[in-house]
């Protein structure tokens, strides 16, 4: 039987099936509802998540109330508050499920851990941390060379049922910028 998973993990990653298995002992499963919260911005958290299902966002919220959508993470994604996790701060950031998600909940210490001792672990662990580092340097990039029509359009080809998952402000927050002008973005499409 295949394992939509480890076929993931060993396209991004090279990882071999021990490795996986270690990988597989580390994880807890987890569902998630609809509005649930995994990491509390202003909170300390440990772990790092594998989204297996659903859709997950990663906020922020202003002392005005205003909410900044960081990122919107789709199946095979690893989630987390990095910087917090490494850095042993509090969360910058919030992360919720915005439709009932799946999760693997993976411990960090304990992963590091073993990276410490493993090379193939390290390696993986490597090749994560080199996997986020180009996604938000692509996001970077899209949002400094794109408006917002064209950064609208990206999202739409990599969550093609956005607009029928989540609410529009989510959406717009994500793209930054108004409701308003996201409503007009789309009636001009």
């Amino acid at each position: 039987m295949d394992d939509p998973n480890f076929e993931f993990l060993n396209s991004k990653f090279h990882i071999s099936k021990e490795a996986y298995t270690v990988l597989q002992g580390l994880a807890t499963f987890k569902k998630l509802k609809q509005g649930e919260i995994l990491v509390e911005q202003g909170a300390n958290c440990d772990k790092m998540f594998f989204i297996v299902s659903g859709l997950l966002r990663a906020y922020h919220v202003l002392e005005s109330g205003k909410e900044i959508t960081k990122n919107l993470y789709t199946p095979f994604s690893f989630v987390g508050p990095f910087s917090s996790i490494v850095k042993k701060e509090p969360s910058f950031l919030t992360i919720d499920a915005l439709v009932e998600s799946s999760v693997y909940v993976i411990d960090f210490k304990t992963f590091l851990e073993h990276a410490k001792i493993n090379i193939e672990m390290s390696n993986i662990y490597n090749r994560i941390l080199e996997n986020i580092f180009i996604v938000y340097e692509k996001k970077y990039m899209d949002y400094l060379r794109l408006n917002a029509t064209e950064r609208y359009k990206i999202l739409k080809l990599r969550i093609p049922n956005v607009d029928n998952l989540i609410p529009q402000y989510h959406i717009a927050s994500y793209l930054n910028i108004t409701p308003v002008q996201l409503s007009r973005l789309k009636k001009d499409l």
